[in-house]
C-alpha cells in the first residue's frame, strides 16, 4: 500500500473505564456506540453501517456468548452482519484488523469496530482463572502459573540480560499514572510516586501490585469507512495507513527468548512497511502495558530504542508527555484500566482524539503519526496499527 490509507476513522466512542455496578456488557457497548454516533452527525447509523466486528474475550464473566448479535441489537443496529473476534487481551485489535479487511474488500463501505468486557463483578480469583485461559492449559495453567507469573519470568530475564532495574520498571507505572490523572475516562485518575510503587506488595517477583494492570469494566468503538468516503462524514478523519498481525506459540516456555515478543516484531515490521515509515517517525504510541515490564519490552520490539535499552528510555523521560515519543498518553492499561476485550479499540480511540486535537490536557503537540499495539496473552497474538492525521 506504500503509505496509502487502508481505511479511515470517522468517529469513536468509549465509556469511562472503571467499576460499573449494575450494568451489563451490552449496556456498556451501547453507551460507547452512542458517543461515536453523536460525534458524527452526518452518519446515519442504521442506514450507513453494514457490519460490526466486536472484540470480546470471555463468556465466563457474564455467562453470555453470542456477543456480536447481542451488541448489534443493543446498539440499535440489529440486522447487520455482526461478528465477535477472540484473541484474549488482543481481541479488539484483531477486530480492527477484521474491520479493515471488510472495508478494503469492498463488502462494506462503513463498519463499526469495538470491544467490551465486564469484569469487576467477579472475584479476583475468578478473573485470574478466566484470564489464565489465554495461556497454555496443559503446560502452564494446569501447573498453577498465571499471567503475573509469566510476565515476571520476562522481567527476570530482562533484568538478568540487560541490567534493567526494579526502579526503571516502576517508572513505567509512575509515568502512566501521571498520564491517567489527565484522562477523565481512566479508571485510576491519580498520580503515584515511585516510592509507593516500589513499596507495594509483590505479586510475582519482581512485579508488585503497582506493576499490574487493573481489573476493569468498559467498552470502546470506532467507525471505519473507505478513505475516499471519509470527508462525506467528517472534516477530520484519521487514516489507518499500516496494519500488522502475527502469532507465536501460546506457551511462554516454547519461546527462544523471554526478553522480546516475536509476534510483535513481525506485526510491527508488516505495519511499518505498509505505512512506509520508520520507528523514528512515530510521534506517539499506545502499547499493551498489561504489566510494566511489558512496556519496556515493547519499546525495544517497536524500534523506539536499541535492544536492552528500554529501562533507560523510560528513565530518560522520553516516553512521558513532552518527551520525544510519548507512550500511553491515555494512562495505558496500567492507569486507564484493562477491560480486556475493549483495550485494542480503546487505544484506537486515544489515537482518534490525539490526531484530531481533542485530547485536552494530555494532547501531544503537532502529532501526525501514531501507533497502537495490542497483545493477546503472553504474546501469542499481536495486532499493530499505524495512524496518520488528515492533512
Amino acid at each position: 500500500m506504500n503509505g496509502k490509507p487502508l481505511a479511515s476513522i470517522i468517529s469513536a466512542g468509549m465509556t469511562k473505564f472503571g467499576k460499573h455496578d449494575g450494568l451489563l456488557t451490552r449496556e456498556l457497548f451501547a453507551e460507547a456506540a452512542s458517543e461515536a454516533f453523536s460525534r458524527c452527525p452526518k452518519l446515519e447509523p442504521k442506514q450507513d453501517i453494514k457490519a460490526m466486528f466486536i472484540g470480546h474475550m470471555g463468556e465466563a464473566y457474564e455467562h453470555q456468548g453470542h456477543t456480536g448479535s447481542t451488541l448489534a441489537d443493543w446498539a440499535g443496529l440489529s440486522g447487520i452482519a455482526a461478528t465477535r473476534t477472540e484473541a484474549a487481551c488482543g481481541s479488539s485489535g484483531v477486530a480492527l484488523r477484521s474491520g479493515i479487511y471488510a472495508v478494503l474488500s469492498g463488502l462494506a463501505d462503513v463498519v463499526i469496530v469495538g470491544g467490551v468486557e465486564k469484569m469487576t463483578h467477579r472475584t479476583t480469583a475468578e478473573v485470574t482463572e478466566y484470564l489464565a485461559m489465554a495461556s497454555d492449559y496443559p503446560f502452564e495453567q494446569f501447573h498453577g502459573i498465571t499471567f503475573p507469573g509469566l510476565y515476571a519470568l520476562m522481567a527476570n530475564a530482562h533484568m538478568a540480560t540487560y541490567g534493567t532495574t526494579e526502579e526503571q520498571i516502576g517508572m513505567v507505572a509512575v509515568k502512566n499514572h501521571y498520564h491517567g490523572s489527565l484522562n477523565p475516562k481512566a479508571h485510576m485518575q491519580k498520580e503515584v510516586p515511585l516510592q509507593n510503587v516500589l513499596a507495594s506488595k509483590y505479586v510475582a517477583w519482581p512485579l508488585k501490585l503497582y506493576d499490574c494492570s487493573l481489573i476493569t469494566d468498559g467498552a470502546s468503538c470506532i467507525i471505519l469507512t473507505k478513505p475516499e468516503l471519509a470527508k462525506k462524514y467528517t472534516d477530520q478523519p484519521v487514516h489507518i495507513v499500516g496494519s500488522g498481525q502475527a502469532s507465536d506459540t501460546i506457551g511462554l516456555y516454547e519461546r527462544q527468548t523471554l526478553t522480546s515478543l516475536h509476534s510483535a516484531k513481525l506485526a510491527v515490521n508488516e505495519a511499518y512497511t505498509m505505512a512506509n515509515i520508520t520507528p523514528n517517525q512515530v510521534n506517539l504510541a499506545e502499547v499493551h502495558d498489561c504489566f510494566t515490564i511489558a512496556e519496556i519490552i515493547h519499546y525495544e520490539d517497536l524500534g523506539f530504542c536499541a535492544v536492552g535499552q528500554g529501562g533507560k528510555l523510560v528513565e530518560s523521560g522520553a516516553t512521558r508527555l513532552g518527551g520525544n515519543i510519548p507512550v500511553n498518553t491515555s494512562g495505558g492499561l496500567k492507569s486507564k484500566g484493562h477491560p480486556v476485550g475493549a483495550t485494542g479499540t480503546a487505544q484506537a480511540y486515544e489515537m482518534y482524539l490525539q490526531l484530531t486535537g481533542q485530547a485536552d490536557r494530555r494532547q501531544v503537540k503537532d502529532a501526525e503519526i501514531g501507533l497502537t499495539q495490542n497483545i493477546g496473552g503472553s504474546g501469542a497474538t499481536a495486532a499493530i496499527h499505524i495512524y496518520r492525521r488528515d492533512n
